[in-house]
C-alpha cells in the first residue's frame, strides 16, 4: 500500500482525497492545508490526520498530490522531491520555465517520481482517439467555462487552454514554429478570453479558444487527418470519427462511427497512473511534458501581451 497525502484541500484537493480513499493500492494518510478549518473538514471527512505545515509529512508518506495555487508549486514540490517523496503536481507545473526546471531537477536528485496533473490525457475519449492518430493536419479546440472564483491566480491560458495545448502537443510529434494569439480581461485583471493559432514544423495547425466568462460549458476538440475527421467531447467522454469508406466501382461513401470508449473517471485513471509510476511504471505525463505545455502556453500569453499593448488594453500578470 502506498501512503499518500494531499496538500491543498480546495476543490481539486478534496477530489484527490476522495479518489485516493477509494483506491485499493493506496492509503490516504494526511491532508495538509494552511486553512485549518478547511483542511480539518476534509481530513475528518476521510478519517485521516490533518497538518497545516507540509514539512510535517516528510518521512510519513510515499507520495503526494500537490493541489495548491501555482505560485507555491516550485517551493513545495522541490523540497518534497529532494526528500524522496513522489509528487503529482497539478497543472501548470509551475509559473515559469525556470521553476519547472527546478522541479524536474529536484525529482532527478531525489530519485522521486514526478507527474504533472494534465487530467485530460486520462480522459477515456482522448485515449480512444489517440489510438487512431495518423498524421493530424488541423485541430480546433473550444474550452468555455462559466465564471467561478477559483484559479484566479492565473489567467485563462494557464487555467483552461493549457489542457488542450497539452493534448495537442501529445498528438503532434513536431516542434512549434509559430504562435499567434489575442485575448482580453473581462471580469478579472487577467486574461479571461483567449484565442491562439499554433503552427508546427510539419505543417499542422491548431486553433484554440478558451473562455472562463462564457454562458455555457463547452469542452470539445476536433482534428482532421488524411481521410478522417475526429471529434472529442471531453465532458461527455465520447469520441467519433467520420471517414471515407471505399466503394469498388463507385463513388466513396462517408462512414460515421463512434469510437469505443472505456468509461472511467479521468481523475481515478490519473491517480492510478501516478501510483503505478511510483512503483516503477512509466510516468503518464512527465515533468518534460508539463514543461513543454507551459512553454507553449507562455508563448501564447506573450503574444496576447504584445497584441494588448498595441491595442492599449492593460491586464495583470
Amino acid at each position: 500500500m502506498i501512503k499518500v497525502a494531499v496538500i491543498g484541500a480546495g476543490a481539486f484537493g478534496s477530489e484527490h482525497a476522495r479518489v485516493y480513499s477509494e483506491l485499493q493500492n493506496s492509503t490516504l494518510a494526511v491532508v495538509c492545508d494552511t486553512n485549518e478549518q478547511r483542511g480539518r473538514e476534509i481530513a475528518e471527512k476521510f478519517g485521516v490526520e490533518f497538518v497545516s505545515d507540509y514539512q510535517q509529512i516528510i518521512g510519513q508518506v510515499d507520495a503526494v498530490s500537490l493541489t495548491v495555487p501555482t505560485e507555491s508549486h516550485a517551493a513545495i514540490a522541490c523540497e518534497l522531491l529532494e526528500a524522496g517523496v513522489s509528487v503529482l503536481v497539478e497543472k501548470p507545473i509551475a509559473r515559469t520555465l525556470d521553476e519547472a526546471d527546478l522541479i524536474i531537477a529536484a525529482s532527478e536528485r531525489g530519485k522521486a517520481t514526478l507527474q504533472v496533473g494534465h487530467l485530460e490525457r486520462f480522459n477515456p475519449a482522448v485515449t480512444a482517439a489517440a489510438k487512431i492518430i495518423t498524421k493530424p493536419r488541423f485541430f480546433e479546440a473550444h474550452r468555455l467555462s462559466i465564471f467561478t472564483p477559483r484559479s484566479l491566480d492565473i489567467d485563462v491560458v494557464m487555467d483552461l487552454m493549457i489542457h488542450d495545448l497539452d493534448v495537442i502537443l501529445s498528438f503532434v510529434k513536431s516542434e512549434v514554429v509559430e504562435v499567434r494569439a489575442a485575448g482580453v480581461p473581462i471580469l478579472t485583471p487577467r486574461i479571461d478570453i483567449a484565442n491562439a493559432r499554433i503552427e508546427f514544423a510539419n505543417g499542422c495547425v491548431a486553433n484554440l479558444t478558451a473562455s472562463r466568462v462564457s454562458g455555457e460549458r463547452v469542452r470539445k476538440l476536433r482534428f482532421f487527418q488524411p481521410g478522417q475527421y475526429v471529434s472529442i467531447d471531453y465532458a461527455a467522454r465520447e469520441a467519433s470519427v467520420v471517414g471515407i469508406k471505399p466503394k469498388p466501382g463507385g463513388r466513396p461513401e462517408f462512414e460515421n462511427r463512434s469510437l469505443e470508449v472505456q468509461q472511467s473517471e479521468p481523475l481515478k485513471l490519473e491517480l492510478e497512473s501516478f501510483l503505478a509510476a511510483v512503483e516503477g511504471a512509466q510516468v503518464g505525463v512527465t515533468g518534460g511534458d508539463g514543461r513543454r505545455a507551459l512553454a507553449v502556453a507562455g508563448d501564447v500569453v506573450d503574444k496576447i501581451r504584445e497584441h494588448a499593448a498595441r491595442a492599449g488594453v492593460p491586464f495583470a500578470g
